[in-house]
């Protein structure tokens, strides 16, 4: 049986795609948003543009009560997309900061999901 929910790389999925025939270049990223970021709906805002945007890891609360981390893998642009949403965040929040870290993917996730 295969991986479920295996994202797709072909051309024509996700927003990246611009009927390219470029090999995607793959990466993985590490975020530790920091402000009004719990209690907001910060979580599920992530989870639905990870989704969207079709790439794999996770987002959870830290306990410190006032920051969230994020790790996704996947294409570059995608990345960096999620990065721009996660500088604006979800309506109730207040981004006061992100400490980013880049590096190769580890693929270690086959989808994106809320960790607890």
């Amino acid at each position: 049986m295969s991986e479920p929910e295996s994202p797709s790389t072909s051309a024509g999925s996700g927003p990246a795609s611009g009927g390219s025939s470029e090999p995607t270049v793959e990466a993985s990223l590490r975020v530790v948003v920091r402000g009004r970021v719990q209690g907001v709906g910060y979580r599920d805002f992530v989870y639905m543009r990870a989704r969207f945007l079709g790439l794999r890891g996770y987002v959870r609360n830290l306990p410190d009560m006032c920051s969230v981390e994020v790790v996704a893998e996947g294409d570059r642009a995608g990345l960096e997309q999620l990065l721009d949403y996660l500088r604006e965040g979800s309506r109730g929040a207040r981004v006061d900061g992100l400490d980013v870290t880049w590096g190769e993917p580890t693929r270690r996730h086959t989808t994106f999901g809320v960790a607890y």
